[in-house]
């Protein structure tokens, strides 16, 4: 090396110490974009980079990130051949979950296995939704998945990345192990439904995450070869045909409350997934007249959650899905934020609606069984984020959410507070 390539090199490695930089090596070249679904994989780059340079500021919400991934670590995979008993229809790989409140009227036999006929007691929880389906072990995949997903993102620390490859595997590709892509068995009574449209639920509320974990994962994550990107590509091609064309998926799409906005959610996620960003375009903007128009009132109250004994909760449960179904549109091209109804009806009036009781300025003044504040965290910060003043201003007054608030690493709303079925 010559002396004059020696003094450039030294001037470049003096500059990085007295400005906070690193100086150019291969563990800080710039990470890969993320195409994400519902997260937005340029703003997620940036963090990464802001990160690699050292920020402090981020130090925190990383730090409670990894806590939650390393709880991960040893725990699962998970699968849906591991249930007691088979869906309705006898295949192991088919989904299965249960209505919560239905309960078996005998004690069960080798001829009625189950024990039915079920009857019901609202509001009582039968603990086989739990210990009999596949309800819990579903939630602990996406969850897992997501987790591990984005810490390794952040940290580019390889167990994450395998851990989350192998939780994947086990639940959607595996042979032996698979789900069918149906959910032909959600949401079933014993001896009553075989399954029932509601159960899509189970999956349209988190099933955007996993889609943002694996576009994580594809950005070079050890233990994620080719072959798991285009099985799961073909998997997700094939549930996405299920919701879209089944009885199930047609009853789901016409639900008029929180049911609807998160069909749409899980479509259009699906749909650009896969490459159909035509759908997902187009399910974005039917949104405005069919689900903002008559299901948020003028006032930014939204009617059909209202009427729940649990008010609150589902009234930030359904923002959840708009402002993901919103994150999808800022993708597609479309600013469903920038939506004014005929009686002015908006996403920002429904979360300006929230902003009293989510910065305990005033009392939420309708029914709810247990109240959390923390559940409007998150669609604040995305209101915020879009551009509401209001919002803005509320930033520093929610109420921080269990585990901490990771909005800075994951900018998208997630349901925050959980309700038994």
């Amino acid at each position: 090396m010559s002396t004059r390539s020696r003094l450039c090199l030294l001037l470049m490695v003096l500059v990085a110490c007295t400005t906070g930089l690193s100086a150019p090596t291969a563990a800080h070249s710039a990470p890969r974009l993320p195409h994400t679904v519902v997260l937005d994989g340029a703003r997620m780059q940036q963090t990464k980079q802001r990160l690699d340079r050292g920020d402090r500021q981020l130090r925190r919400a990383v730090a409670a990130l990894t806590a939650r991934a390393d709880r991960w670590l040893d725990q699962g995979p998970w699968t849906v051949v591991d249930k007691p008993r088979p869906a309705p229809g006898g295949d192991v790989h088919d989904y299965l979950s249960q209505a919560p409140y239905w309960w078996p009227s005998q004690a069960p036999t080798t001829d009625n296995p189950w024990g039915c006929p079920y009857v019901q007691r609202d509001g009582e929880r039968n603990p086989e939704v739990d210990s009999g389906t596949d309800r819990q072990d579903v939630e602990k995949t996406f969850d897992s998945a997501y987790d591990l997903s984005l810490a390794w993102y952040y940290t580019g620390d390889r167990r994450y990345a395998e851990k989350a490859g192998h939780v994947l595997r086990t639940w959607f590709l595996d042979p032996d192990t698979r789900m069918n892509p149906n959910l032909d068995h959600a949401q079933f009574i014993p001896c009553k439904y075989d399954g029932r449209a509601i159960g899509i639920i189970d999956f349209s509320q988190s099933y955007t995450a996993v889609l943002d974990a694996i576009a994580l994962l594809e950005t070079g994550a050890p233990g994620w070869s080719r072959t798991d990107r285009s099985a799961m590509t073909r998997w997700n091609a094939d549930f996405l045909d299920w919701l879209a064309h089944s009885d199930f998926g047609t009853q789901e799409a016409a639900a008029t409350n929180n049911h609807g906005t998160f069909y749409d959610l899980l479509l259009a996620g699906l749909a650009y997934a896969t490459g159909d960003k035509g759908l997902a375009r187009r399910t974005v903007l039917d949104a405005r007249a069919r689900r903002i128009a008559p299901q948020i009132a003028a006032d930014g109250s939204q009617p059909q959650e209202l009427a729940r004994t649990r008010s609150w909760h589902y009234s930030t449960f359904d923002l959840v899905a708009y402002t993901r179904l919103a994150d999808i549109g800022r993708h597609v091209g479309v600013d469903l934020w920038a939506y004014r109804g005929p009686g002015g009806q908006s996403l920002f009036k429904a979360v300006d609606y929230l902003l009293p009781a989510a910065t305990a300025t005033a009392p939420w003044p309708h029914p709810e069984l247990d109240f959390h504040r923390y559940a409007a965290t998150d669609v604040v910060h995305a209101a915020a984020d879009a551009g509401d003043s209001r919002a803005r201003r509320a930033v520093p007054l929610l109420q921080e959410p269990p585990g901490g608030d990771l909005w800075a690493l994951r900018p998208a709303a997630e349901q925050l507070d959980s309700i038994a079925g």
